[in-house]
């Protein structure tokens, strides 16, 4: 099996077209077709289904695909490490972060590493954490920023708790409902109609299994948005949303009520693959992230540090 078989392969699976996938590996199409058929016959198996000029991939294409994508990912790291190591490129650091965390956390980070090395170039991917974990596991992120799911993470990444983070009500400060000692029952959701996440935000899961578990399906006025048009909706008076309490600093014209204890907390962690080294960018980018955690003095409210400094 040869290193361009696997790059034609993958671009032929991406466009799903002969022809568009030779263009975009500057290679000429019988050649390409040549080299997918070589790779057939050394797999012992057709990858692609050609019928009427579809082209799809078969049952031994599908399971190849991630597998192609880790390599050729793992290749591409490879050389970037190797070309730091020599001092031909500065490097890349590729990571990922969930919306709230993208407006919240990364900023300051991502300052204080482009000041400390100018050079290395940052690729930021903002997604829900089952999204990233996802691209980290094929291999198109060396680090992220996650939330923690209930069930644990794959064993393929290693997580490394940073941070534990209350989630509260938000509602504008007109529309705050009256509490008891300043915290809000779960069960008083029951009766109001939330502004909520699209499918996939580990927010939305959070309140379904909170709400679930005091025995209630909660309403909603508005589904379907993400982080900044949940809190715009909620500011504009359709309803209130249950949100990480670090994403209200910005937003003045919203108000926190802390749910009563236990409440509902998230974990905040870095992860990575456990069985691919990080490059030295992004080890440096993991120091500078614990030392702006460690520097940053006091916390939002609701927000406890669990990572010890570097």
């Amino acid at each position: 099996m040869q290193f361009q078989q696997l790059v034609y392969f993958v671009a032929v699976a991406e466009t799903r077209h002969f022809t568009r996938a030779a263009e975009r590996a500057h290679v000429a199409q019988p050649s390409l077709s040549k080299q997918i058929r070589a790779l057939e016959r050394e797999l012992g198996a057709e990858l692609f289904t050609r019928a009427r000029g579809n082209i799809d991939l078969t049952p031994a294409g599908e399971r190849l695909l991630p597998l192609a994508r880790r390599i050729l990912a793992d290749a591409d790291t490879a050389r970037l490490e190797v070309a730091e190591l020599v001092g031909l490129r500065s490097g890349r650091v590729r990571v990922g972060a969930t919306p709230s965390l993208s407006t919240s956390v990364l900023p300051e980070v991502l300052l204080r590493f482009h000041t400390a090395y100018p050079g290395i170039r940052l690729v930021v991917s903002e997604n829900g954490s089952r999204d990233l974990l996802r691209l980290l596991l094929r291999g198109a992120l060396d680090l992220a920023l996650v939330v923690v799911p209930p069930q644990g993470t794959d064993p393929a990444l290693a997580t490394e708790p940073l941070l534990r983070e209350e989630l509260v009500l938000a509602t504008s400060a007109a529309t705050a409902p009256p509490t008891r000692g300043g915290a809000l029952p779960v069960a008083r959701l029951r009766t109001m109609p939330l502004v909520m996440f699209r499918d996939g935000y580990d927010v939305r899961e959070a309140v379904l299994r909170a709400c679930r578990g005091n025995g209630f399906e909660p309403a909603f006025a508005v589904e379907g948005g993400e982080m900044d048009a949940v809190l715009r909706l909620v500011e504009a008076g359709l309803g209130p949303a249950v949100v990480p309490s670090m994403v209200l600093a910005g937003v003045p014209g919203l108000r926190a009520t802390r749910l009563v204890r236990p409440g509902l907390t998230r974990t905040i962690a870095l992860a990575h693959r456990t069985d691919a080294a990080l490059t030295h960018a992004a080890r440096a980018l993991r120091t500078v992230l614990l030392e702006s955690l460690a520097d940053a003095g006091p916390l939002p409210s609701g927000v406890e540090r669990l990572a010890a400094r570097p």
